[in-house]
């Protein structure tokens, strides 16, 4: 049974659990206004909404899966901007990755990631997190990876809290999540999770484009640089 119509109703639903949770925190662990930071693609219509209920700004934390070859939707471990990464050692055990497999997947991953950089900020800088409250969202959790490396991301840069809001994930991704972050929202936890997008009625993917636009009405334009050919999918390297 779909849990959402689609990522804007998603987030919809989850606004109203993370302005609980930040109430709940309270201003000595969550200090002064939050900011909003979406995980592109899917989590950045869902950010939306979240910013909007919150009043806050919203920006993107550029987060990187680093899928199992041949099975992309598994991940073994996730990047983020400015180095931070999560491995997932059960994972990569299972999947019997070897060395060369796994540097293959980060390189292109990493390429990936600098190119969507470019892509959505340009020039711009990135937000400064530190000493900040920080809301990251997604559309859902699956293994918690790129939640993850994006919570690492922002403890590197001395984000004050970080708060990990998705409006579906699996119960083991949320605990996982839960040690890393100050607090995680996250509505529907089912028990057969199956897939994120098995609780949308409509998960139609999110372009490059929608990004920058919801970016510039959100008033975070993007400034894109000449665009970059795109970088290999991950999922396609075999002969591992």
């Amino acid at each position: 049974m779909d849990a959402f119509a689609d990522r804007v109703d998603a987030g919809r639903r989850l606004a109203p659990e993370v302005v609980q949770a930040l109430e709940a925190l309270g201003e000595e662990e969550a200090p002064g206004e939050p900011l909003v930071l979406a995980l592109p693609r899917g989590g950045v219509p869902v950010g939306v909404e979240v910013a909007a209920a919150l009043g806050a700004p919203l920006d993107v934390l550029l987060v990187r899966k680093l899928g199992v070859p041949g099975h992309a939707e598994l991940a073994f471990g996730a990047i983020a901007t400015g180095g931070a990464r999560v491995i997932n050692g059960e994972v990569l055990l299972a999947a019997q990755l070897d060395s060369e497999a796994i540097a293959a997947v980060i390189a292109a991953e990493t390429a990936e990631l600098e190119r969507r950089e470019r892509h959505y900020r340009g020039d711009r800088p990135v937000p400064p997190v530190a000493g900040r409250t920080v809301v990251l969202v997604d559309d859902g959790l699956a293994t918690g990876a790129t939640m993850r490396a994006a919570v690492h991301a922002l403890r590197d840069r001395g984000a004050a809290c970080v708060v990990a809001a998705a409006p579906v994930g699996t119960i083991e991704a949320c605990s996982l999540c839960d040690l890393d972050a100050d607090a995680v929202v996250c509505p529907v936890m089912p028990r057969r999770f199956r897939a994120v997008g098995a609780w949308y009625a409509d998960f139609a993917p999110v372009d490059d484009e929608t990004v920058t636009a919801l970016l510039a009405e959100a008033g975070a334009p993007a400034r894109p640089a000449p665009e970059a050919p795109d970088a290999p999918d991950a999922s396609a390297i075999r002969g591992r």
